[in-house]
This record gives C-alpha cells, structure tokens and sequence, in this order.
C-alpha cells in the first residue's frame, strides 16, 4: 500500500495565511486552509467501480454454478444375501470408506435384479449396487452408469450323470435348480437354457437357494444345478469334492461369448482346486459374467472416484481367473462407463487426490472451479478500471474542452466585430462552468490548462489582430496523467 501523500506547509504570507502542497501519493483528502480537497474523486471512483464490480460478482455466481457441492458424509449400498459374495465385498468396502469419514450403509437383497430395481426406483435411497453383467433390459440403462467391471463370476454347472455332458442341451428333460426369483442366477440360466431349447417341459426348474440346491443335488433330489459363485465358495467346495457330482465343462464357450457379449470364457486349471486330489481332474472351460459396481448418475464425482479406488483395493489382486491389476477395469458392461470412471481409468487419480487427503482435495478441487474463473475476470477488470476512472473524471473536462473548440471554431469562421458580444457571452457560459467543476489534486493541470485556454480565448475574442499562427492548438486538450 502507498504511503499518504506528504504535506509541506510554507511559511506565512503578507495576508497571514499559509499554503501547502502534497506529492502524489494514495490519500483521498488534503485539508488546506480548513477546506477538504479531494485527492481522488470518491464519487467517479464509485461510479467507475460499481459496474465493473457488478461484472465480477456476475462472473462468480456463473462460476458457482459449476461447482460441485461437498459430497454427502453417508452412502447407501445394495448388495446381495446375507453370506453371499457381495455382502462379503460391501463390507470391505464399507471399511476402507470409513478411514475417509464416509458411512457406507449396506442393504442385503435377493441378487442382482433386485439391486437393478432399487437402483431404478427413485423412491429408494440406494446410491450403488452390485449387480451381474447380462440383467440389464433394454430399458433399464436410463439415470444408471457403470464405475466399472470388479471381476469375474463364473458359472459353475454341477449334474447327476453317467455320461459326461458338455452341452447344456443335454440337460433337457432333468429337473434342475436355476436359483431363487431375482439372482442373477436365475436370468442367466435361463436364457442359456432357452437358447438350448432346454428350458421348457420336459425339463423342471426349480428355484432353491444356492445352499438348498446343492443339498438337493447330493441327496439326488435334482439332477442339476446352476451357481454363480467364486471358486473358494463353501457350496463350490463342497459340489467339487462330492463323489458323482460333475462339472460340466462348456465345449461350445466361443460360441456362447459370441451370441452373448456379456460373457467371458474362463478355464479352471486342472488341479487348481486341489493339488494333492487333483480336483478338478482336467481343464474345465467356464463361462463367467462380470461383476459391475452400478450407481445413480447422481452419484457425486468425488465419491464415484473414492469407489473405484476402493475396487481397486478389494478386487486388484490376482485369482484363478484373472490377473493382478486386470480388475476394475472398463469392460463391455450393460451401463455406459461414468465419466468420472472413463478419466480415472484412462489417467488414475487426479493430482490432488494422490498427494491430499480425501477431504482437502475435495475442497481445494472446488475452490479452483470457483476462483480461476474469477481471477481470469478479475485480472482484465483491473487493468480496465485505471482507464474507467480516467475518463469518468476527464469526461467533464473534455465535455468544456469541446464546447471551447466550438466557439473557436466558429470566430475562426466568421470573425465579423458585431458577434464579438454574443461570443463573450458564450465563453463567459463556459467559464462560468467550468469554475464550478470539482476535480481530484491529480488531475489539476488538466483543469488548470483548461482555464488557461479559457483566458486564450477570450484574449482572441477581445483582440482579433493579436492571434498568432498556430495558436488554435492550444485549445486541444492534454491527456490524462
């Protein structure tokens, strides 16, 4: 800040008063002889200030409107039954969301339809769910978007047979357990059934309960059963080591990955189960839809981002069918990828995300939304107001400059000694307002300059003859300092 102009007071002159100067400086006032001059016009300062001062906060409310709100301390997931994988995983996830101060709420469902019904009810207050790549109608992507593909699920085919089956069309006419009304389970094996011609009478379906239908199927009560599961299930477990129970292994993966985009073939090594009985005996060919972290397009940004690391945390290890790293990943999937999950996936985190807490670069990351706007506005505004606030106090003066060059103009042209009186007249009009003009210490030689081109006119009026060649000039007037 600009040190206040100094005053230099002189001695007394003959009338006794005393006189002072001040040197350019930041004071607004200078009190001479108990009088108060203005060293910058407050008036012309406000006018020129206001406007200006009115498009900055224009440009800050636009600016807010981009600006994400702070993201809700607390999340609803939906996730499958109690047991289940997915409750399994939505509870590590509710850990590593709680070390940033996020509550992830759990609600258990039935499977993957009814997590989808949830996510599309707007009446629910569910945020995210788990949900199996293929559930998806054609009507179910609207408001809902993918954070991604967390990993596979394979389709385990255990049957009651002598033969060794390879083709689910050799399942038709058995009575088979497809899982409970709204699994995942129960949509996929039906549609592979009905592409087999295998899902109509003489075949029974049944809809027993992953643990139910594997009891069925020892006790010889089915003949065959569809699960979804991971390979360290204990249902999965117990079925690969039941002696008569088999594995089917699909002799026609490429083809169903074909027709159905949404499945992977995978091979369970042989042995991979266990070495030492060598379960299974040989490489067995799976199919295995994807598990899908599915949200509201709501979804705050930031916690869409805090998600997928979280995924990243719980599924990006190794396993007997997937590499490490390989998950999450943007994987064809039912629901357009986020446009948070295609940044992240394409770049990782943000900058400010790997070096700051969850919670400062949500906040630093909104103010640079909110403040570069307004300093990129801010920074021409400030370079403009020197110019705004030179020609609000030079408009008057320029105003009598180009009333002067009028009358000048005009005795210029028509010097006749009978308009003598008419333009004194004038030039007194002129003068006499220009008297009464109010203008800041600063801008005093422009007035001062002004009354002397005043005085010039009027000596032109007075006494054409003594006008000297080139002396119309002097009434042009001076620029601002």
């Amino acid at each position: 800040m600009e040190k206040p102009a100094a005053i230099i007071q002189h001695p007394r002159d003959e009338t006794g008063e005393f006189t002072a100067t001040t040197a350019h400086g930041a004071s607004m006032r200078l009190r001479i002889r108990g009088r108060t001059i203005e060293h910058v016009s407050l008036r012309e300062l406000i006018i020129a200030i206001v406007p200006l001062a009115l498009i900055a906060v224009a440009a800050f409310w636009l600016a807010y409107q981009f600006v994400q709100p702070a993201p809700p301390k607390t999340l609803t997931m939906t996730t499958g039954a109690e047991g289940g994988a997915y409750r399994a995983y939505a509870e590590r996830y509710r850990q590593i969301l709680a070390r940033n101060d996020i509550d992830l709420r759990l609600q258990t469902s039935s499977g993957s339809i009814e997590n989808l019904q949830r996510l599309k009810d707007p009446d629910s207050n569910v945020d995210v769910g788990f949900m199996q790549s293929g559930v998806r109608g054609d009507a179910d992507a609207v408001g809902l978007v993918s954070l991604g593909s967390l990993y596979y699920e394979p389709l385990w085919v255990f049957y009651r047979d002598k033969a060794t089956l390879d083709r689910l069309s050799q399942l038709q006419g058995k009575r088979i357990s497809i899982g409970p009304e709204g699994s995942g389970v129960r949509k996929l094996a039906l549609q592979l059934l009905a592409a087999n011609d295998a899902a109509e009478q003489p075949t029974v379906l049944r809809d027993l309960p992953i643990a139910e239908a594997a009891e069925a199927l020892i006790r010889r009560e089915i003949e065959g059963v569809f699960v979804i599961a991971g390979p360290d299930s204990p249902v999965v477990q117990k079925l690969l080591r039941t002696e008569g129970v088999q594995l089917m292994s699909f002799s026609q993966a490429t083809a169903y990955t074909r027709l159905f985009p949404f499945l992977a073939s995978v091979v369970l090594p042989q042995g991979a189960i266990d070495l030492a009985r060598n379960i299974p005996a040989r490489d067995t060919t799976l199919l295995a839809p994807t598990a899908t972290l599915v949200a509201r397009e709501d979804l705050h940004p930031a916690l869409a981002i805090l998600l997928i690391q979280a995924a990243t945390e719980v599924h990006g290890h190794a396993g007997l069918f997937q590499r490490a790293g390989e998950f999450p990943a943007p994987k064809a999937a039912d629901f357009p990828l986020s446009d948070e999950a295609k940044r992240y996936y394409q770049s990782g985190p943000s900058f400010l995300q790997r070096y700051l807490p969850f919670w400062v670069a949500v906040f630093v990351q909104r103010m640079i939304v909110l403040i570069v706007p307004l300093i990129a506005v801010l920074i021409p505004l400030m370079r403009i107001f020197p110019s705004v606030y030179n020609w609000r106090v030079m408009r008057p003066i320029n105003r009598w400059y180009g009333a002067l060059k009028i009358l000048e103009h005009d005795i210029a042209h028509d010097n006749d000694p009978s308009r003598t009186p008419q333009y004194l007249q004038r030039l007194d009009e002129i003068e006499a307002r220009v008297s009464t003009l109010k203008v800041p210490i600063s801008y005093s030689g422009q007035y001062y300059t002004l009354r002397e081109h005043v005085r010039f006119v009027r000596r032109m009026i007075e006494n054409p003859d003594a006008r000297r060649p080139g002396d119309e000039a002097l009434t042009t007037p001076p620029r601002a300092l």
